[in-house]
């Protein structure tokens, strides 16, 4: 299926008819998906069936986030439809003749302003996927699905919801998915264990107290979402679900968790995040499929050593949970990809990461680093480096050996601040984001101009006289944001970074250009250095042809002016000021 060809349409349907047809062919298979700046007409939709000497059959159109108000007639002719998208519109009501589509599997209505669910929406008895999430719907009109007997997927959310419908069941008997996230639901009836084909819950927002001790008997679950409620229980019962391979109960007011979660052996994403939990289970250390672990905004009592294993752990959350440092036994994790040891309580930067040769982002911002060991080359292929909010006094120069690095962050928004960066800044040549802001940078070294792959410069809130002239030559740069220091001018050429989309320069002292021209933005900025070169230039030649003009007369020229005042270059005549 080509579900965009990223073509005008008249090129769209050429293509069609010239190139693709023919190694389509007996397929017949078409896929209508029309752009945003074309009218729905039926012309267009009969354009569509190409060649016209063949039957041609769409399956699949496109009219999301069109301003639609409702569903355009000529829909209801396209009696092999299969696919139908209508996010994003002003539909206000779903019309009658819906019935017509009878080979429909897929209908996505959600982010309109449907409030009724018409009886012939029922009729469709081969639709698999069903989403009216975010529509202001009556629960009266909700029974409606309950004859999609065919249904897999189900999305209902932020729809108001205070109670799932029980009819929905009774009858729903093939879902596969259930997606309820952002509504008002306390509980959910005793009905849902009829839904025994159930593989994902989706759950979250909502006004849970504890889990929902029914969704134990649905033994093929697989993901259960519980985020953001005020879950403060998990019944030990949970251990029937040997299926599970995905549960997130992050944003609780979860105490504890059941020891019987162990015997979920196929989980391989566990989030707890942000909850009150002081430590986990011992029986822990079985769940050793698991690649993926949050555990942030805990109070630990001490550092969950069961972790140490997982030897699967890719992603590690352990953000504000009071850990001070790393047990050794964390070294063989050396999986792991991504890492968050922030807002923690460290005054060393922890060794044992430094063997993770896999890993790539490593956030330690807001401790109490002081320093960076010569062990940190071992991150060899480490991309995102977060050190914010530490307590370093010079620019830590180890980091000048991670040579893969693309981000990294240092700014000091506390503590002490550092007055240098280092010309050796240079040696990152992968460096796409530099974040410096909140120190006591006077200068930007000249070596910053062979930074070729910078993207983004952040130093607001430092002391910044002037920026390096050398900084057109980084022609990938897209911010620069300089806010906040003493700069006056900036560098004549510096519009020639055609990459360049922000730059803030509030709270500069600003002469060149002035501050009511900084205030406008970048175009404001742009035209008045082109505008000061062209003036310099004609400057610059007026001199020119009149000391021309001098040297042509040497008589006139030592009556009427200085001689001592022009001397000859290398590369021809300049005006020496006195």
């Amino acid at each position: 299926q080509f579900h965009s060809l990223n073509l005008p349409f008249c090129a769209f349907t050429n293509t069609l008819r010239t190139k693709i047809w023919p190694h389509l062919h007996p397929f017949k298979l078409w896929i209508l998906q029309i752009s945003q700046e074309t009218p729905v007409t039926k012309e267009l939709v009969e354009e569509a069936l190409l060649p016209i000497q063949v039957t041609d059959r769409i399956f699949f159109i496109d009219l999301a986030n069109r301003q639609q108000t409702t569903i355009p007639l000529q829909i209801f002719e396209l009696e092999d439809l299969e696919e139908l998208h209508l996010e994003k519109n002003l539909i206000e009501s779903i019309p009658e003749d819906i019935h017509h589509l009878k080979k429909l599997k897929v209908l996505y209505l959600n982010k309109n302003y449907i409030h009724y669910l018409c009886e012939e929406l029922g009729e469709l008895k081969y639709l698999q996927s069903l989403d009216l999430s975010s529509n202001p719907l009556s629960y009266s009109s909700l029974h409606i699905i309950s004859k999609l007997q065919a249904l897999r997927q189900l999305r209902l959310y932020d729809v108001n919801l205070d109670e799932f419908p029980v009819e929905l069941c009774k009858c729903l008997h093939h879902v596969e998915l259930l997606g309820l996230s952002g509504n008002n639901l306390r509980y959910l009836p005793k009905e849902v264990v009829n839904l025994r084909n159930l593989r994902e819950i989706y759950l979250q927002k909502n006004r849970f107290e504890s889990f929902p001790l029914e969704l134990c008997r649905l033994l093929n679950l697989e993901i259960i979402d519980l985020e953001q409620n005020l879950v403060s229980f998990v019944p030990e019962e949970i251990v029937s679900l040997s299926n599970l391979v995905k549960l997130f109960l992050a944003f609780n007011n979860l105490l504890s968790v059941p020891d019987t979660l162990h015997h979920c052996r196929r989980l391989t994403v566990l989030d707890l995040s942000n909850n009150l939990l002081g430590r986990l289970p011992p029986s822990f250390k079985h769940l050793t499929e698991i690649n993926e672990f949050g555990l942030s905004g805990n109070n630990l009592e001490k550092f969950p050593r069961q972790i140490c294993h997982w030897m699967s752990l890719c992603l590690v959350y352990l953000k504000n949970t009071g850990l001070q440092m790393l047990p050794s036994s964390f070294a063989r994790l050396t999986h792991i990809k991504i890492l968050d040891l922030s807002e923690n309580f460290f005054d060393a930067f922890p060794k044992e990461v430094c063997a993770m040769e896999n890993l790539e982002i490593l956030s330690l911002d807001d401790n109490q680093i002081c320093e960076v060991p010569p062990e940190v080359t071992g991150l060899s292929n480490l991309k995102c480096l977060g050190l914010t909010g530490n307590r370093f006094s010079v620019f830590p120069e180890e980091i000048l050996l991670l040579a893969s690095l693309e981000k990294l962050y240092l700014g000091q928004d506390k503590g002490i601040k550092f007055l240098t960066l280092p010309s050796g800044i240079s040696k990152l040549q992968n460096l796409k984001e530099l974040y410096l802001e909140n120190n006591c940078l006077e200068y930007l070294p000249p070596s910053i101009g062979l930074l070729t792959s910078l993207e983004i410069v952040d130093c607001h809130n430092n002391l910044l006289k002037e920026l390096p002239d050398v900084i057109c030559q980084v022609q990938g740069l897209q911010k620069l944001l300089v806010q906040n220091n003493q700069l006056f001018q900036l560098p004549e050429n510096l519009d020639s970074l055609q990459k360049l989309q922000l730059v803030l320069l509030d709270g500069n002292p600003m002469t060149d250009p002035p501050i009511e021209v900084c205030s406008q933005g970048k175009l404001a900025i742009w035209e008045y250095l082109r505008e000061k070169r062209c003036q310099k230039a004609m400057a610059t030649k007026g001199m020119l042809c009149k000391a021309q003009k001098h040297l042509k007369n040497p008589v006139s020229a030592v009556r009427g002016s200085n001689v001592a005042n022009f001397h000859w270059t290398r590369r021809g005549l300049s005006l020496i000021a006195k």
